[in-house]
């Protein structure tokens, strides 16, 4: 698309969101992208708790509207029993399907993948919010050893911070590291 065509909202697939009947909106055969049953599920709570933020993307079709992003949300708005859903419609000089494949490749692909530690400051400030592990992994999609290593990597120091623990270990005289209860008098 040429930048005079960039520069104009009207100009995008996604300044014409629409509501489809489900029944309409199929699956293309060809989409490598898979998901995991915990994301799946993540997925399904993101609609139900947040609705729709994503519209499904879509070529339209003599038989109706074939996806090219959007695959699994179609899935779980079908799952969920939605009678409409929402699509847009890529851009009509895409008429082939090897247009529209690496268009659902470049959609997969332009996700990218979070970091570990932003994913990290993340649970940390969530946790400082009172939220529980549970919650968070509730909320995260995330597995508890997940949240516990999330909370590990940037705070390991302020996930024990409220718990107390023994000296079991100090420098003696010289700079040696002992036990306390041998620097104490103790049995070695």
């Amino acid at each position: 698309m040429e930048l005079a065509k960039l520069n104009e909202p009207t100009n995008h697939p996604v300044s014409n969101v629409q509501w489809v009947p489900a029944n309409l909106v199929y699956s293309n055969d060809y989409n490598p992208n898979t998901v995991a049953k915990p994301e799946m599920q993540l997925l399904e709570l993101s609609i139900v708790a947040d609705g729709f933020t994503q519209p499904i993307v879509v070529w339209k079709t003599d038989r109706g509207y074939c996806v090219v992003d959007g695959f699994h949300r179609n899935i779980v708005g079908k799952k969920l029993g939605m009678e409409l859903l929402p699509i847009v419609c890529i851009n009509d000089e895409r008429t082939k399907e090897a247009d529209r494949m690496a268009s659902t490749i470049r959609h997969n692909r332009a996700r990218g993948k979070h970091q570990v530690e932003g994913m990290s400051e993340i649970v940390l400030a969530l946790a400082r919010r009172n939220w529980s592990d549970k919650k968070i992994g509730k909320e995260l999609g995330m597995e508890p050893d997940e949240v516990l290593r999330l909370k590990q990597i940037t705070g390991l120091a302020e996930l024990f911070s409220d718990n107390e623990f023994s000296e079991a270990w100090g420098l003696d005289s010289d700079g040696d590291v002992n036990s306390i209860y041998t620097e104490k008098g103790g049995d070695q």
